[in-house]
């Protein structure tokens, strides 16, 4: 049988007396990509794959890190950087534990060990459970009032400051405050978060892990952002009352078009469309009607596909061979794009197909560039 975290950290540290467990989900966003940093809608869930950070505080100013899953170990004093700051875990746990110390948060050193199992690299999140899993752990382990919204943004900071990810607030949000059996509505504006139910009956969610996995900050991910604030910027030249890409409808687009060249239009409809199936989608699933939900999923892949220009090839055919899969009523990308993952919306009696017709495509798409990879099939948990 597999360690437990707290006996792992015993491992290391020689026991585990006095130390504090945070736990955080990663998770799937169903519908609503790119359109967060634009101020407008999303709908993720959590899914059964976490991270955990056990955490110790010290009588001294010393820290001690473990990331278990990687057998690596860092150690500096409380409120220096590290030298291995530039690890890719390391940005992470130490921005977390850095901006707590700076608000006087944390005022001793810890010993801390993180590890877990959300795929990283494939638009599940793992950075951000990482992240609010050391937040959580080290409010445990202190004492410290913080309510969830102001950790969801503290771990967003972090991955700005830290990482160099331009992201919104989302994934953050979603970790920190997915429920069982719901859906999270968030309003990326206002930061009002909305349960939404999942009934999801004989149907399951099946993501995908294509194989191909990126890391944002050296991807096109900020010149999407930096594309969207240029629209935004072209936009407010003709109508100063236009605050984000968010108060765009489809007529303001449309009555604009001439303003902005063919690209910035392009990633325009896409935000302005896709907030309108974020809100469509949630009328559906509270009226319980999974397959026009699932009809909405597919027309997300087709905009992110020729208008954001965010999909991959390999996210494409998985995506074309979900949709030809009998008992398959949805299928899109999900995360950022340029890699990652498929959710995919299954009937239950169709998954053992569908999972090996997947498994299928990502091999042979893979194989064809000679790269050997080892594919994942997840079947989420509706946390």
């Amino acid at each position: 049988m597999k360690p437990t975290s707290t006996e792992r950290f015993a491992e290391t540290f020689g026991n585990a007396e006095g130390a504090i467990v945070g736990v955080a989900p990663g998770r799937v966003n169903l519908i609503g990509e790119h359109t967060d940093y634009n101020e407008g809608f999303v709908l993720p869930m959590t899914i059964d794959r976490s991270v955990e950070a056990v955490v110790r505080p010290r009588d001294d100013r010393r820290v001690r890190l473990m990331a278990a899953d990687f057998g690596r170990r860092v150690e500096f004093e409380l409120g220096q950087m590290p030298d291995q700051a530039r690890r890719r875990w390391v940005p992470y746990v130490f921005g977390v534990l850095h901006e707590l110390h700076l608000r006087g948060l944390v005022d001793r050193g810890v010993d801390l060990m993180v590890s877990g199992d959300v795929p990283r690299g494939a638009g599940l999140s793992s950075s951000a459970a990482l992240e609010t899993a050391v937040a959580l752990g080290l409010q445990g382990a202190f004492g410290f009032e913080m309510d969830a919204i102001d950790m969801a943004r503290l771990c967003r900071d972090v991955e700005h400051r830290y990482a160099g990810v331009n992201c919104g607030l989302m994934d953050q949000l979603a970790s920190r405050l997915g429920r069982a059996g719901h859906a999270l509505l968030i309003d990326c504006r206002t930061q009002d978060c909305r349960h939404v139910p999942l009934d999801l009956a004989d149907l399951r969610v099946v993501i995908v892990d294509s194989g191909v996995h990126r890391r944002l900050a050296g991807t096109d991910y900020n010149v999407r952002r930096r594309e969207c604030r240029e629209a935004l910027a072209c936009l407010r030249e003709i109508d100063p009352s236009i605050g984000s890409l968010r108060d765009l409808t489809p007529q303001g687009l449309q009555a604009h078009a001439d303003a902005l060249p063919d690209n910035l239009l392009k990633r325009c409809r896409h935000v302005v469309g896709e907030n309108e199936r974020v809100l469509e989608a949630c009328r559906f699933l509270e009226l319980g009607d999974l397959p026009a939900f699932g009809s909405l999923m597919h027309a997300a892949h087709v905009s992110l596909r020729d208008d954001f220009e965010v999909s991959h090839p390999t996210l494409d055919h998985l995506v074309d061979t979900a949709m030809e899969t009998p008992g398959v009523l949805g299928s899109r990308l999900t995360g950022a794009g340029f890699g990652g993952c498929t959710v995919n919306l299954v009937r239950e009696a169709a998954v053992p197909a569908f999972a090996e017709r997947a498994r299928a495509c990502v091999v042979r798409k893979r194989a064809s560039r000679s790269v050997s990879v080892v594919e994942r099939m997840l079947e989420a948990g509706v946390h």
